[in-house]
């Protein structure tokens, strides 16, 4: 969007905005101050983010009720760009290229600058683009804490991911193989080459086939796509397994404390920023264990179509956003 070295000359920035829930067409460009850096934080020149499912729930109202502040808003948590302005003695330099998790609930991805803390920030690699690590933090870090942190998953487990070839998806089979899993992947017909391209072991069409009624028996089920039930796929788990789902509704909490208690337990997760985990994957990444595949490139000023594309679903992979159009 703007190149960091106009800094110190500005108080404002452009960004995509919105200032009123709605469908997509609420989103428009907009001015904003640019954001202000608190100690523990830096200031990322944003050259790349991503679309991801929360976004367009936040921005149509669905979740008023949790977000606090008024408006305009900027939407986005996933931002890959250029550390423009940091402290003297952290441990990143002005220049360096980072991922970051935004650890906000009110977003600012979709801007010239994005501010985030030193400890939901990483440092990229040369070889990984802005496109690649943009479509990273909360795709890939929600995969990564529902399979090892609310999922137990261990070397040898048999693990299910339904909706595996989108966004979350596509990172958790791979997660899961990087785990010596076996890995059974949901989705539908047409993707069945890709979810094992991925590494998935055995696949089942949604379109033609439940598994809730196969006579399989899981570790770990994992609904990267909320669109299942605990109490619909109980019956597939096996004794001591679990189900973890990413849809954070009333009635998933409701199922996550019903069920603590029980041998065959269901979590409703949501991801916390961790700069941690952002290494984890970047280093599965690098050892060739973790790819990125992007489904379409919009830039920011197309937002809008980006949010239509993830509402109306993502065939393959993750919808990212660019800066210039390259993401490089």
């Amino acid at each position: 969007m703007t190149d960091a070295a106009t800094l110190n000359d500005r108080q404002t920035m452009n960004a995509m905005v919105y200032e009123d829930y709605g469908d997509a067409t609420v989103l428009h460009p907009g001015v904003v101050p640019i954001p202000e850096r608190l100690p523990g934080q830096v200031l990322i020149d944003v050259r790349a983010s991503s679309v991801n499912p929360i976004d367009y729930r936040l921005r149509s109202g669905e979740m008023k009720g949790l977000l606090p502040g008024g408006f305009p808003r900027v939407p986005g948590y996933d931002v890959a760009g250029v550390i423009a302005d940091c402290a003297g003695d952290g441990p990143f330099a002005v220049g360096d290229r980072v991922v970051a998790f935004l650890d906000t609930m009110r977003g600012g991805a979709c801007a010239d600058f994005a501010v985030a803390a030193i400890d939901v920030t990483a440092a990229i690699p040369d070889s990984m683009s802005f496109n690649e690590a943009a479509a990273i933090p909360l795709a890939g870090t929600t995969a990564l804490q529902s399979l090892r942190d609310h999922g137990g998953i261990a070397k040898g487990k048999q693990v299910l991911i339904n909706g595996a070839s989108g966004g979350v998806g596509m990172f958790a089979v791979q997660i899961a193989k990087s785990y010596d899993c076996h890995v059974d992947a949901v989705a539908s017909g047409d993707n069945e080459d890709f979810c094992r391209s991925l590494g998935a072991d055995h696949f089942y069409n949604y379109e033609t086939t439940d598994f809730a009624n196969s006579s399989e028996r899981w570790d770990l089920i994992f609904d990267a796509a909320g669109k299942s039930d605990y109490w619909d796929v109980k019956q597939v788990l096996k004794e001591g397994g679990r189900y973890v789902s990413t849809e954070p509704d009333v009635k998933g909490m409701l199922m996550t404390l019903v069920t603590w208690p029980l041998s065959k337990s269901g979590t409703v997760m949501l991801a916390k920023p961790n700069a941690d985990d952002l290494r984890t994957l970047i280093t599965l990444h690098e050892r060739g264990e973790l790819e990125i595949t992007i489904d379409a490139i919009y830039p920011f000023s197309q937002l809008s179509q980006a949010h239509k594309h993830v509402e109306n679903g993502v065939e393959r992979g993750k919808v990212v956003l660019t800066a210039d159009g390259s993401g490089l």
